[in-house]
């Protein structure tokens, strides 16, 4: 081969190698908020799964690999749990890390703690606004509201703006005793401002703490 062949070859080379590299940080940020988007997904599907309830499920997916953490009232609910992540398109693989366990004594309320609940107000007659939207969520036929319920809502409002004003998102959510906190991304303040009020008129939440972040997906 020529010196000219070689030199020409190289060039090539080269060329290709820094194309490669330019291409990868864009195809890190798809690859991220696709991730977003499945656990958004993952959790819709969830939602009203009635074998769930008294569940708290944590979903993080890196690179289509889906981890399931948290708890689930009985195995039943933890096959359910798996079998909605492994039919979500784009997931790669299930992770389980599940425990079986009851639910959070105050996530859940029994028919029991429902008629003192009533006959307290009845006596008192007074009820804050966060204390009535608990009551009148309680309520609700299926799944029954609480924390874990509070998540897979959020994330399945989030869910249905993911291809307008959420779309590459990365948003994570946690809910302690019907308090909301947001982590993670947003692309906007438009955004952010959404994705808080879309939390805060949730069924169940009391209040919401954002830690929301504006920029490139993470």
């Amino acid at each position: 081969m020529s010196n000219l062949g070689r030199s020409t070859g190289m060039f090539a080379l080269a060329v290709l190698t820094l194309t490669v590299a330019l291409a990868m940080p864009a195809y890190a940020q798809v690859g991220a908020a696709k991730d977003g988007w499945l656990v958004m997904k993952i959790h819709s599907d969830l939602v009203d799964e009635d074998v769930l309830s008294g569940s708290n499920i944590d979903v993080d997916v890196k690179d289509g690999v889906v981890t399931l953490q948290g708890t689930v009232p009985s195995e039943a609910g933890r096959t359910r749990a798996i079998a909605e992540a492994k039919k979500t398109d784009g997931v790669k693989k299930v992770v389980d890390q599940l425990k079986i366990a009851p639910a959070h004594a105050g996530g859940t309320m029994d028919k029991a703690q429902d008629k003192t609940a009533k006959a307290a107000d009845k006596a008192e007659d007074k009820m804050d606004k966060a204390a009535d939207k608990t009551e009148s969520a309680a309520k609700k036929a299926g799944r029954a509201i609480d924390d874990g319920w509070i998540k897979s809502k959020i994330y399945a409002q989030y869910l249905a703006d993911w291809n307008t004003v959420l779309n590459d998102s990365n948003i994570d959510v946690d809910v302690a005793s019907g308090v909301v906190t947001l982590n993670g991304t947003v692309k906007s303040a438009e955004a952010k401002a959404k994705a808080v009020s879309t939390a805060k008129a949730t069924d169940g939440v009391k209040s919401v703490h954002d830690n929301l972040h504006v920029g490139t997906t993470r």
